[in-house]
């Protein structure tokens, strides 16, 4: 399946509420690494609203570019909505959007722990400082944890933003 084609509805909805309500959108992903950008610059006029994107997959990277406080990475870890939540924040601080869409999970195969199992996702968005994050877990092999991912990712930030026009 290409992945590219599998998030064309909700990447261009997404492209279209920011362009209308007059927003900027910029990503932070981890293990999705960089899906959720290419969705978006797959929309014909994506670079009317879309930043760009850090795909922060190390933890040193989530924090020096990101600003995700080691304190979260060593109590909570790299997936949690904490760090999601930070990482979202962070898109927008280091690439100037209102919208920050970010996602932190173990896609697998490996990585799991009996706490934290493969499928287990979280998702962060900042909206004009505001952050919110949820958790999901996803079944299916890496490929589908991450499109799975990818999907939610985009429907919440249109959820959000839909929010906005209300």
């Amino acid at each position: 399946m290409d992945e590219d084609r599998t998030e064309t509805a909700p990447a261009e909805t997404l492209i279209g509420l920011c362009r209308t309500l007059g927003v900027r959108v910029a990503t932070a992903e981890s293990c999705t690494g960089g899906l959720i950008g290419a969705a978006l610059t797959a929309v014909p006029g994506s670079s009317d609203v879309f930043e760009g994107g850090i795909i922060a997959y190390q933890n040193r990277i989530k924090a020096a570019l990101l600003r995700v406080s080691p304190a979260t990475l060593e109590t909570d870890g790299a997936v949690s909505t904490a760090c999601a939540c930070q990482m979202a924040r962070g898109a927008c601080g280091a690439l100037g959007a209102d919208l920050g869409i970010a996602v932190t999970g173990i896609a697998g195969p490996g990585g799991a722990t009996p706490v934290k199992p493969v499928g287990l996702v979280c998702i962060g968005l900042c909206f004009r400082g505001t952050v919110s994050a949820s958790v999901h877990r996803f079944a299916g092999d890496r490929a589908a944890v991450r499109a799975q991912t990818v999907h939610t990712a985009l429907t919440e930030a249109i959820a959000r933003l839909q929010k906005e026009r209300e």
